[in-house]
């Protein structure tokens, strides 16, 4: 009788860890999506910024067309001071936005 008893325990116990691989398994796979699409959407909003800084930087160009190359000096520089101001707050948040996006797909709810 201990005998069947012990086996029905370990069939239990291979059934619960077969049961946990899966649900750690699709955790995993759920957090890889969420920092994909995370990437993604930061990807999107990148290249959007971006456009919009050169359309801004094309207009301001076309405006002082005509205008002395002092002036476009002054354009080419005041745009690559905005763009490393802008790393550097990417740079500074990044680890930030890194850490709030483990901490809400780490979270594995049963």
């Amino acid at each position: 009788m201990d005998s069947t008893r012990g086996q029905g325990s370990i069939q239990m116990l291979l059934s619960a860890e077969h049961e946990a691989q899966h649900i750690v398994a699709a955790a995993r796979n759920l957090k890889l999506t969420r920092l994909k699409q995370a990437k993604d959407e930061a990807d999107r909003e990148v290249a959007n910024y971006r456009a919009q800084m050169e359309a801004e930087y094309q207009k301001s160009l076309s405006e002082s067309s005509g205008s002395s190359d002092s002036t476009v000096k002054r354009l080419e520089a005041e745009t690559e001071e905005k763009i490393k101001s802008l790393k550097a707050t990417g740079r500074k948040v990044s680890p930030e936005v890194v850490k709030m996006l483990l901490k809400h797909t780490v979270v594995v709810k049963s």
